[in-house]
């Protein structure tokens, strides 16, 4: 408010006396805060509202025109004022929104590439304001280049719906957009083809609508078209081996062994059921990262944290590490990468072992029922897995000492079934007196 600002309610008799001056002025209403006539030198009077975007001293001002006094009477303005600061009490943004669609309507396909920029240089973040992996966004572009921009791409953000979004949903699900992958960023070229199927269509509706989240937030567009879209419903993974089928995994391990199979690759496909590492989390493995019961993870998906494994674990991280010269526990073929081909070397061993569906996340999932059975809590498991809502490692020098006792005890069960031995058997620890 100027000098020259006075408050009192606007009457017809008030505003036909507020006389011009040699400045602009405003006559701010006593009944409705916020409310009122701006008069101009010239004598022309126009009824304005004031507000504050999210409210507070720290929101965003804004100022709405309501109508020249002549073609509207004070009631009237009054009225209208009321409606359009109603709307900003409840978070709307009633000229923001006005401003929004004046502007150019920006598409789909311009909303991702900004986020897929922005992501990289750092100025958009994750959960707890970790910076988003190069591995996350090379994944969102794919999504993005594969089914996003083919679907939607073109469409101005304003003019889709939430139905927009599930249709869209429903067309990856159906394999619209499946398709011979031949490039999949400069850390993979082979081929391969991009299907669809349920899981990724609600992982790519997911990832859209936090990109348009994003993007309202940081006031690129006014609002998420995605928002209230219903994702598919995830299925649970409950692919488990039993002990007997471990036994016969292990059997069949040595088999291969003979017949020239890939030690590496069976030695990770050991690592992974013995540990519960991810399978990216085990491949990338460097020696230095070897710690006193566990693996001092510099990053993973939870972020940095000290993994507790057992003993029948880490003796095959030693017993490899000491076979590697490079940088790596399980060095690639050839290159100087790390190891890929485990997903193969596993589905030609589970192959002849009569084994169906069997993949890394399987194994990490049979450790994780494995711990189950024995007895330990969902925390304890949660730890074990790294999980970031129960680890309770991560950011650890030392490792939990109780932790690293569950990982020897669940690992130690399965080196026993894996190597034959006829004394492998789960008892729970309520019956050897151990506590979780």
């Amino acid at each position: 408010m100027t000098n020259r600002d006075r408050v009192q309610k606007l009457t017809k008799r008030e505003v036909d006396g507020a006389r011009p001056a040699k400045y602009r002025y405003t006559v701010w209403d006593t009944e409705v805060r916020g409310f009122g006539v701006r008069v101009e030198p010239s004598g022309r009077k126009t009824f304005i509202t004031r507000y504050r975007v999210g409210g507070g001293r720290t929101g965003i001002q804004r100022q709405a025109t309501i109508g020249r006094y002549g073609t509207i009477t004070p009631d009237q303005a009054r009225k209208l004022a009321r409606r359009t600061l109603a709307a900003a009490a409840d978070g709307e943004d009633p000229v923001g929104t006005v401003r929004s669609n004046r502007q150019p309507a920006i598409t789909i396909a311009e909303v991702c590439d900004w986020y897929l920029e922005q992501a990289r240089v750092g100025r958009i973040r994750g959960r707890e304001g970790r910076l988003i992996k190069p591995s996350t966004l090379a994944m969102d572009r794919s999504r993005i280049e594969t089914h996003v921009k083919a679907l939607l791409g073109r469409k101005p953000v304003g003019a889709l719906s939430s139905q927009d979004f599930e249709e869209m949903q429903a067309k990856i699900a159906l394999g619209k957009t499946a398709k011979q992958v031949l490039d999949n960023g400069p850390t993979r070229k082979r081929g391969g083809v991009a299907s669809g199927g349920e899981a990724v269509a609600a992982r790519t509706l997911g990832m859209l609508s936090t990109i348009l989240e994003h993007a309202v937030r940081h006031r690129l567009i006014a609002h998420n078209p995605a928002k209230g879209a219903r994702k598919f419903a995830g299925r649970r993974r409950t692919l488990r081996l039993t002990l007997e089928q471990v036994r016969s995994l292990g059997e069949h391990m040595r088999e291969a062994a003979h017949e020239g199979e890939s030690s590496t690759g069976l030695r990770v496909i050991r690592f992974i059921l013995l540990s519960g590492f991810r399978r990216d989390e085990a491949l990338g493995v460097e020696p230095s990262w070897l710690c006193e019961g566990g693996v001092n993870l510099p990053d993973s998906k939870s972020g940095p944290q000290v993994r507790p494994i057992g003993a029948a674990a880490m003796d095959v991280l030693r017993a490899h590490a000491q076979d590697s010269d490079g940088r790596w526990i399980f060095p690639g073929d050839r290159g100087n990468g790390h190891f890929i081909g485990v997903r193969k070397v596993l589905a030609r061993v589970c192959r002849k072992a009569g084994l169906k569906g069997v993949t890394p996340h399987v194994l990490r999932h049979t450790f994780a029922s494995v711990a189950g059975d024995l007895g330990y809590s969902e925390l304890t498991i949660a730890g074990l897995l790294g999980h970031a809502g129960g680890s309770v490692t991560a950011g650890y020098v030392h490792l939990d000492a109780a932790l690293v006792t569950a990982a020897d005890r669940v690992s130690s069960v399965l080196a026993a079934a894996l190597d034959g031995e006829p004394t492998a058997q789960v008892i729970p620890i309520g019956m050897t007196g151990e506590a979780a």
